[in-house]
């Protein structure tokens, strides 16, 4: 719409003409929304609120004497407050670049001033605290001119040739060199022991995978030994079995025919030796029977042959003691003693003779058996 101004996010509008604004300030500030301007009668101005930056390179010396170039960045802007707008706008709207050379030179001004309290050690050392001393000194005036500072960040320090700051640093850096070396060494030893860690991990994976191989080459071995020999032996077993069977049955044939033979020939032939011995026993006996009839006939006639001739052996007897010379002292009482007497021999002669017959010829005396031949001699004739 024709006369309606709107300023950007990072700009304030200023209006200048008509009615002052606040605090007596010779422009009405706009921020953030629009606004009718009529033309002709009102002015508008725009003042930038972005981000603007500042670098100061400056020789500065220390309070021990030393010169140095110190180099450093601002980062500033006008305030976002109305009071700081009017105070900027009032000093910088016709010519906004100013803000930056302004800053410059405060802030280089109060960079000699604090660098000239401090040793190159605080400054090379301290650089923060420079910083904070610098903004703190210089926030007071900043805010006169309306603008704030961000942050101030110290670049770089020069000692320009002299050679301080780098013998400040020389035992700092041989130190570090030191701790570096040492570090590089620690390293070096570390690397190395991690080397021949991992070098004997290989070797006893190495080892243990020969280990492993050996195993399995030998389990493998052993199952192809175990398979060529498993024909042999399977044919061994088998024929082993064979061989046992074959003993069985020559054993259960070796029974078969002991058996046969028992039947066949043993046994008949103890039956035929069991038959001859029983038919030896019962000729024996029947030879025992007829000897023993025959002994018993032959004392029957022996009996009645001595019975016959015991006349004749008493007559005999009496014969012979017909030549001899007997005294009888008692008459015919010791003839009859004598008679009797005869007869008593004759008799006892008898039965030695039949006690000769009853005795076994093994146990008979030989005269006797003589006699005894003799008297069947005698009855033969």
């Amino acid at each position: 719409m024709f006369g309606y101004k709107v300023p950007a996010p990072d700009q304030a509008m200023l209006i200048s003409g008509g009615r002052r604004g606040q605090g007596g300030a010779p422009f009405r500030v706009v921020t953030g929304h629009g606004k009718f301007v009529p033309p002709v009668f009102r002015k508008v101005r725009f003042l930038t609120l972005a981000m603007c930056e500042a670098e100061v390179a400056e020789t500065c010396v220390t309070r021990q004497g030393i010169s140095l170039t110190v180099r450093a960045v601002i980062a500033f802007k006008v305030g976002n407050d109305p009071e700081s707008i009017v105070n900027a706008g009032q000093r910088f709207l016709s010519d906004q670049n100013q803000m930056s050379i302004l800053t410059g030179r405060i802030f280089a001004g109060h960079l000699r001033s604090i660098i000239g309290s401090m040793t190159v050690e605080e400054i090379v050392t301290e650089r923060q605290k420079l910083a904070t001393e610098v903004l703190d000194t210089s926030k007071a005036e900043m805010a006169k001119i309306g603008l704030i500072v961000d942050s101030l960040q110290i670049q770089s320090i020069d000692d320009m040739g002299s050679g301080y700051i780098d013998a400040m640093s020389a035992p700092h850096k041989a130190a570090i060199q030191r701790q570096a070396q040492i570090a590089q060494a620690q390293a070096t030893q570390a690397a190395q022991q991690a080397q021949q860690e991992a070098q004997r991990a290989q070797a006893e994976y190495a080892r243990q995978t020969a280990v492993v191989q050996a195993e399995y080459k030998a389990q493998i071995d052993r199952a192809q030994a175990e398979a060529a020999q498993a024909g042999p032996l399977a044919q061994a077993n088998a024929q082993r079995e064979v061989l046992a069977a074959q003993t069985e049955l020559a054993q259960r044939a070796a029974e078969l025919r002991q058996q046969q033979l028992v039947a066949e020939v043993i046994k008949p032939a103890e039956a035929d030796a069991q038959r001859i011995k029983l038919l030896a026993q019962a000729e024996a006996e029947r030879m025992r029977i007829q000897a023993e009839a025959a002994a018993s006939n032959d004392r029957v006639a022996l009996d009645r042959m001595l019975i016959d001739q015991l006349p004749q052996i008493v007559k005999e007897a009496a014969r012979g003691l017909a030549g001899a010379n007997v005294n009888v002292l008692n008459g015919a009482d010791g003839l009859g003693e004598i008679a009797a007497g005869l007869v008593g021999q004759g008799l006892t002669i008898l039965d030695s003779v039949k006690r000769s017959f009853n005795t076994p010829p093994a146990q008979r005396d030989e005269p006797i058996a003589i006699e005894a031949e003799d008297t069947t001699d005698r009855d033969e004739r």
